[in-house]
Formats: structure tokens, sequence, C-alpha cells
């Protein structure tokens, strides 16, 4: 198949999909197509919202309509990292025997990851960084495709560990869920209260989720497109001559490359959800937001203006 007629087939599939996921999930229309963005193009993304806004069930539904396994981890300050990583038992016979733990499946929820101290954020962070994990000196590879969706409550932050920037920079979007609207909540409220649960069927499985990244992968970029979103990440810089005024006077630190990498994979399969066959500065703009927010750190006179990350790019776009 051409890679014209296997975009064409993507844009079909895609929308059956938004379809199918609408069935449970009413509205968040946005952070649904960048869900699915990362996962067409294997990135991992941060879900932030509030309890409540239907995120393990948003996830537990892509992954259905997507035929990929999925297991959910609920991160507590008590977590270990042989609990999600797996550790050695031994078995009746005296020899060591590998339990893999639940890092081993396609889509992992990894529920309030800021919960969980340091050493076990790391363990996952090494899974979603070489798609394979070590233990005591042997690396096991995991099953492809793989994807973590890390969930945050942005509220409590008491007793929680929030995730390093070095860290934060391994998920290509950080996704904003906000309250539905009144007419969403009372269609939520309808169909959650009454005994019908609508039926779910996958219309992917993991070979043409693989076949669909290597399409992403091969969409060509025209020159001015790549120079629009190197220039918007250097634009981040304080520390820069060119960078404009607003930011040296807001952030303490830029973006780095693999935010200009990530801008570039986003326009890519933006381009082709849309039918087009090359991406522009638009598909680049469409996935600006979710891609640069969690990689700028502002500073305490941008904390004390009451200036958020939002406003600082939406004024660099």
């Amino acid at each position: 198949m051409s890679d014209v007629a296997a975009i064409k087939k993507l844009v079909e599939k895609h929308a059956a999909l938004k379809q199918e996921i609408a069935k449970v999930i009413v509205g968040q229309d946005e952070v649904i197509e960048q869900i699915l963005l990362s996962i067409y193009t294997g990135g991992h993304s941060l879900l932030i919202g509030v309890p409540g806004l239907a995120k393990t069930l948003m996830v537990n539904t892509i992954a259905q309509t997507l035929g990929l396994n999925f297991k959910r981890i609920q991160f507590t300050p008590d977590l270990m990292p042989s609990d999600i990583l797996g550790s050695e038992v031994l078995d009746q016979n005296r020899n060591f025997k590998f339990i893999k733990g639940p890092v081993f499946a396609n889509i992992i929820l990894a529920d309030e990851i800021n919960r969980t101290p340091p050493k076990t954020q790391a363990a996952l962070l090494e899974a979603m960084q070489e798609r394979a994990v070590t233990i005591t000196g042997k690396q096991y590879k995991l099953e492809l495709p793989y994807f973590v969706l890390a969930t945050q409550n942005p509220i409590e932050q008491e007793g929680t560990y929030p995730l390093p920037e070095a860290q934060l920079d391994r998920f290509m979007f950080a996704i904003e869920l906000k309250y539905p609207s009144i007419e969403e909540e009372v269609q939520v409220v309808k169909t959650t209260t009454n005994d019908e649960s609508p039926e779910i069927n996958s219309l992917f499985n993991a070979e043409e989720i693989l076949t669909v990244q290597h399409l992403v992968r091969r969409i060509p970029v025209p020159d001015n497109v790549v120079e629009y979103a190197v220039k918007l990440v250097n634009s981040t810089r304080p520390t820069l001559e060119a960078s404009p005024d607003f930011v040296k006077q807001y952030l303490d630190w830029g973006a780095g490359p693999r935010a200009s990498q990530n801008l570039i994979m986003g326009a890519k399969a933006h381009a082709a959800i849309n039918s087009k066959y090359s991406p522009d500065i638009e598909d680049v703009k469409a996935v600006a937001m979710g891609i640069l927010r969690h990689r700028i750190i502002k500073n305490y006179k941008a904390e004390a203006e009451g200036i958020s990350e939002e406003d600082i790019i939406t004024k660099l776009l």
C-alpha cells in the first residue's frame, strides 16, 4: 500500500476510533486527540486534572479500541520499583524465576505518578525511554507498541514527589483536563447512572499501530516547518539574546532539543489525521501547547504576577 493510501486509511480509522471512544467518554475531544497523536508517534503523555474527570476510564476505553492490553498501576508512597517491574523468586526446584510486573503491557496507566518516591518514578522512566527493564543485571525487552499515560492531581501537593524537569521531558504531551460544560455533565450523569454499558469494538491491533508509527515517521517535512519548530523552541530559552523580552522576564529555563523533535513528530501525525501528506506551520502550532507546557519553567516574577505557562506559549505563537 502506498503512503498516500495509508494516510487515507488512517484518516478513516481515526474518525471511527473517535466515534467508538465517544460511546463512553463525553466531550474531552482535544484531550483524546492528543493522546491518540502521542500513540501514533510512539510518545508518552501526562494527564493533569482533578479527580473524577474520568482519566482512568478514558485510558481504559482507548486501550480497548486500540486492541491493546492495559494495566493500571496505582502509585503510592510505599510502592517499590519491584512492585512495578517484577522480581525474581525461587521456584520449587530452587531456581530463580522472573515474575513480570504490571509494567509489561502495551498501555500503562501510571495513576498519580507524583505520589511515589523518585526511586520508583525512575524505574518507570527507564521503561519509557529504553522500552526495556533491567532486573538484577538482566535486561528484559517490553512488548511494542508501548505507552505510558501518567496522571497527576494538581490540587493536593502534600506528601507528593513532583517529577523532576528531566523526567517531565520524557513525556511528549502534558495534557490538561478541564471540567466538562453543563451540557456535557448532564449527558455524563444520564449515561453513567443507568444499567446499560456500551460495547466497545477494537479497531486496531498492535501490528497496525506499529505500521502507523512507521508511516508517520516517513512523512516528509519542509525545511521551513523544521526551522519554525526549532526557532519556536529556541525562543523559550531566556539565556539567548534573540529571545523575546517577556521570556527573559518570566522564565528561568526554556525547552530542550527534545521539544523540537516532538513538535515535528506531533505535527506529522496532526497533518496525517487531517488528510495532509506533509505538515505545515499550522500543524506545529496545533500541537505546541501540549508539547511545550511542561518544558518551560517560570520564575518568581511570573508566579507573583499570575502569569501561566499557557499565557507565555500563546504569546510566543
